[in-house]
């Protein structure tokens, strides 16, 4: 029962994400009508990215969730030894959590981890 409300939240999130990205102004002189590929590219695109949400969020917070108390296992096992935590908490709870279209496009990347803690 807990998923299906943690996956309906997950729905809604990115739903009003994308909604919030879409809302412009509009510009005084109306720019050229688009042509039906690029409209059906970007409706393709979102759609895609809607999906892949689907299977992506899930997986993501699974790794962040278990990355979490693995890190703090880590930090009382080393006795306060705070680089052996982030050493699992950056990749685990870094990274992307949503993928955008522009994703989809290679126009950002993807991570699924997070860069890696450096002691500098």
């Amino acid at each position: 029962m807990r998923w299906k409300v943690v996956l309906l939240v997950m729905v809604v999130w990115v739903v009003a994400q994308v909604a919030r990205a879409e809302i412009r102004e509009e510009p005084a002189e109306r720019p050229p009508a688009a042509s039906d590929s690029s409209y059906w590219s970007t409706a393709g695109y979102g759609t895609l990215a809607v999906v892949a949400n689907l299977f992506y969020m899930p997986a993501k917070m699974v790794y962040a969730i278990v990355g979490l108390p693995i890190g703090g296992l880590a930090y009382l096992l080393t006795v306060g030894d705070e680089v052996t935590a982030q050493k699992i908490w950056s990749p685990s709870l870094g990274g992307t959590y949503v993928i955008s279209p522009a994703m989809l496009r290679s126009e950002e990347p993807i991570l699924f981890s997070g860069k890696s803690y450096s002691n500098d």
